[in-house]
């Protein structure tokens, strides 16, 4: 803005009148709107919450090495040995946004769809942030407008309660509310952002098995009410899920096509696939194997063929990486399938599945939170849609499938099969349906949603090596990151009492937050 001023006010005469007059015109960029409305504002939330969260290239891969699903070869990464560091709020400015996408609203019906998209969002990224710390500002988050710059700490009781009540409130505005724009998940359909929003909030209930004795949350209540009167998800095709195309910028975030694209991370094999999630496929005789994986090119030099799960060696995530770094030299071990590659629309990256959903479905009928439908039924879905649209989205080629197609037959039968069907006490079939969920969203789901289900119940099981493990002690997994550096500087009065309220004074990875307590 002074060095605008100063080129104008050094102009005189006609100059000065002409070139001024003119200044904004040169300035502004034609093919850009100089007006915000609720459907850019609609579009800029999503995108953050889907786009953002997912990222592309290296940081695409860091989720999933927390989750075990595989190694990296570039040097030795926090993730993947277990360090967590301080967070941000960030997803949280965000939020910003709400207000005035309800505002320009051009009736009523949208300005619901938009308060109900608002409400979505704001339990979403409240969410996503107090499962990382604990409690979080809630109340007071997102009013600097207002004045109110060092918001207070609600407890992580209180922000569940207010994600709940966000959550049933989207629910009504969208069954009121009419299809919106600026929506490039579900085209603006509020049938289906209704869906999402019932189906995730079965998720966050389920976060909450350990406190269905708490009267105001109501656990057991809201997730039967839900599943006996609310729309939910109907299939894959239900996804929260981007869609990539081969529009510069909307690639798949693993591809290295067009040749030059610069991805270097892809050229030089840094990844390899693990045991956890290599093992229990093997054990099932499940085909998924195939479409994650390539075969070890060590393995097929000697005569394995590409259809012998033998062919597919894993690695430990927790080995040391000096010895993973040998077993990379050596080339033998299984790596990322080329289709992630070589195609820029891969597949769609989900946040939320309709399977996520299923898998819950299983899991409250096991615990016995709901009944009339065996849990088995939800399990089988869960695998069944898995299956489908990874076959749905992997183009007919021996080096996608390595001949081992998963056809209709196979895909519904395989959750009857012997060790694939639930079977075994409680935990046992607990064990195995979050196994599947773990396997069905390798390269899927909400970001650290293995490390969290992992938290949460154990499964599926990771290695504690104490020799290799970044974490203080070595003896421990972390159990939650640090609260973030701007918080220290900016509100630390805040988190201070946030801090001993909750942990007695010690903000480190080891404490146990509200929702791991029974």
């Amino acid at each position: 803005m002074k060095r605008n001023f100063l080129i104008c006010t050094l102009i005189t005469g006609i100059a000065f009148t002409s070139g001024c007059k003119k200044f904004e015109e040169i300035n502004t960029n034609p093919n850009e709107t100089t007006q915000v409305n609720s459907a850019m504002l609609a579009s800029t939330m999503i995108l953050n919450i889907t786009r953002s969260d997912i990222s592309t290239t290296k940081g695409f891969m860091q989720p999933f090495l927390l989750g075990k699903y595989l190694t990296w070869g570039e040097g030795q990464e926090s993730f993947q040995y277990n360090r967590l560091g301080r967070t941000d709020f960030n997803r949280l400015t965000l939020l910003r946004n709400i207000s005035p996408m309800e505002g320009y609203a051009t009736s009523d019906a949208l300005r619901k769809s938009y308060q109900a998209l608002g409400h979505f969002v704001r339990a979403w990224q409240f969410f996503n942030t107090t499962m990382q710390v604990g409690d979080v500002p809630y109340s007071d988050a997102v009013k600097g407008e207002s004045g109110t710059i060092k918001p207070k700490y609600d407890t992580q009781k209180a922000v569940f309660l207010g994600i709940l009540n966000e959550l049933d409130q989207a629910n009504q505005l969208f069954s009121e509310g009419a299809n919106f724009d600026g929506d490039p998940i579900y085209g603006g359909k509020t049938d289906n952002w209704r869906r999402l929003t019932n189906s995730f909030e079965l998720h966050v209930l389920m976060n909450l098995y350990k406190k269905t004795g708490d009267a105001d949350l109501k656990v057991i209540e809201r997730f039967k009410d839900i599943v006996a009167t609310r729309p939910l998800m109907r299939d894959y095709k239900d996804n929260f899920a981007l869609a990539y195309n081969n529009t510069a910028g909307q690639n798949y975030p693993w591809s290295d096509v067009p040749a030059g694209s610069g991805n270097s991370f892809v050229k030089s094999n840094y990844t390899m696939l693990t045991n956890t999630l290599l093992a229990p496929m093997k054990a099932t005789n499940d085909r998924r194997l195939f479409y994650y994986a390539k075969p070890s090119p060590v393995k097929i030099s000697a005569g394995v063929s590409q259809t012998d799960y033998a062919a597919y060696p894993g690695v430990e995530p927790s080995d040391a990486f000096s010895a993973l770094q040998t077993r990379r030299v050596g080339k033998d071990y299984a790596d990322l399938n080329n289709r992630y590659v070589q195609l820029v629309n891969a597949e769609p990256v989900s946040v939320f599945s309709y399977w996520d959903q299923q898998f819950l479905l299983a899991e409250a009928a096991v615990r016995g939170w709901i009944i009339g439908t065996p849990a088995q039924t939800y399990y089988a879905a869960g695998i069944i849609n898995s299956m489908n649209f990874i076959a749905a989205y992997t183009p007919d080629l021996t080096d996608y499938h390595h001949n081992m197609k998963m056809d209709v037959t196979y895909i519904n039968a395989f959750p009857a099969t012997a060790g694939v069907a639930l079977t075994g006490t409680n935990e046992q079939q607990i064990a195995q349906i979050v196994t599947q969920k773990y396997l069905a969203n390798f390269l899927q789901g909400g970001k650290y949603f293995a490390w969290f289900e992992n938290r949460r119940t154990g499964y599926p099981v990771f290695t504690l090596n104490s020799t290799t493990n970044l974490n203080t002690p070595s003896s421990k997994f972390p159990l939650r990151w640090l609260y973030p550096s701007n918080e220290l500087s900016y509100n630390s009065a805040n988190m201070d009492a946030a801090v001993q309220s909750q942990y007695g004074g010690s903000d480190d990875t080891n404490q146990i937050m509200w929702i791991l307590k029974n």
